[in-house]
């Protein structure tokens, strides 16, 4: 699979010339919202990436299919996709695949009851899920719920289980608001897996499984798709390993000194000359003409 970062406008045109090749047969794009569409934070919840609102209007009236495929674990769906709107976007919520929901499907059919380690305002997600005498953990992005309490009393019950099962709803090393970068789950994540030494089994990007769930919902096959995200290694490696094209934007939490680093880690075959250079999301829906 090949993968393009998005930078500016002098490279555009040669950057999507060179693009341009690997575009043949796509049916639909699937976006990450945060640091694509806009960077979380802040009084209102957020500030949209210049353009990006007018982006994902020509996307709709292009005729490609679109899904967005996010990581967002603050929120329920409805009040992140309520946000969304506030800010401006024409986005609704079944149009939106995020881990809580496929996490609460993966608990109901493996009979698992959570110890919850997750933002207060995800909780609602899940009211249905049976949570008394836990027999594994989930965790999420919960920000300033990450005290060494709460971590410990997680810890606590994975140590205390004879076959513990840690579920975490996405793997991120970190993500950009409005005020700068902030930690993401990922290296909580990693914490409990070092502490118990088990595995965590990730429900959100780069899960392959994640992406085909969106891909089925769109009803299109992997090679049809193209995924348009800031992260490196979740949305660009996470998507390659499904069979996708991949793009990578310079908004967000993209930063080009990590993008060897990022590469490496990832254990994939994807070499660092594979990736061109070009604009935002805005820009590159100007030059695809949609």
């Amino acid at each position: 699979m090949c993968a393009l970062v998005v930078g500016r406008l002098h490279g555009l045109l040669w950057a999507m010339a060179e693009w341009g090749k690997h575009l043949a047969g796509v049916e639909g794009l699937v976006l990450d919202i945060s640091g694509v569409l806009y960077d979380s934070g802040g009084e209102g919840g957020g500030v949209p990436i210049p353009g990006s609102i007018e982006a994902v209007k020509k996307i709709k009236t292009s005729g490609l299919k679109l899904r967005f495929c996010t990581n967002e674990t603050q929120a329920t769906r409805d009040k992140f996709v309520g946000k969304l709107q506030h800010l401006g976007f024409d986005i609704g919520v079944d149009e939106v695949t995020a881990p809580a929901p496929a996490a609460c499907r993966i608990l109901k059919e493996r009979n698992l009851r959570p110890h919850l380690l997750i933002h207060d305002d995800l909780i609602p997600e899940f009211a249905d899920i049976d949570r008394a005498n836990p027999n594994c953990v989930v965790v999420g992005d919960a920000a300033d719920n990450f005290s060494y309490k709460n971590l410990n009393a997680a810890f606590q019950v994975l140590i205390g289980l004879e076959n513990p099962v840690l579920i975490s709803l996405g793997r991120g090393r970190y993500y950009k608001e409005t005020d700068g970068l902030k930690l993401d789950v990922g290296a909580y994540m990693k914490a409990l897996e070092y502490a118990c030494d088990i595995q965590a089994e990730v429900v959100g990007k780069p899960a392959k499984m994640f992406f085909q769930s969106a891909l089925k919902e769109m009803g299109i096959e992997p090679h049809q798709a193209i995924m348009i995200g800031d992260d490196i290694v979740n949305d660009v490696g996470g998507a390659q390993h499904c069979g996708m094209r991949a793009l990578q934007v310079r908004t967000g939490k993209y930063r080009s000194v990590h993008i060897k680093y990022a590469l490496h880690s990832m254990q994939m075959m994807m070499k660092t000359q594979d990736i061109t250079v070009a604009c935002d999301l805005p820009s590159l829906t100007q030059s695809l003409s949609l």
